[in-house]
C-alpha cells in the first residue's frame, strides 16, 4: 500500500508540475497576443490615415492642383 500511495504521489507531483509550465506559457501566449493586438491597432489606425491623405491627394491631382496648392474657401 505504501508503494502505491508513493506512486499516486508522484503522479499528482508529475501533474501539478504540467499544470504549473502550461499556466506560464498561458500566461506568456496572452501577453504576446495583448502586444500583437496593440500593434494591428497602431497598424489599422496608421493605414486608416493613410488611405485618407491618398484620397485627399487623389482628389487634388484630378482638380489639377497640386498637393499643398489648394485655394482657401474664400475664393
Amino acid at each position: 500500500m505504501s508503494d502505491e500511495i508513493a506512486r499516486l504521489n508522484a503522479r499528482v507531483d508529475e501533474l501539478e508540475t504540467r499544470l504549473a509550465f502550461q499556466e506560464d506559457t498561458l500566461t506568456q501566449l496572452n501577453d504576446v497576443i495583448a502586444a500583437q493586438d496593440a500593434q494591428l491597432r497602431a497598424l489599422v489606425g496608421r493605414m486608416s490615415d493613410m488611405a485618407e491623405k491618398y484620397q485627399d491627394l487623389s482628389y487634388e491631382m484630378q482638380k489639377g492642383l497640386k498637393p499643398g496648392e489648394e485655394r482657401p474657401p474664400h475664393y
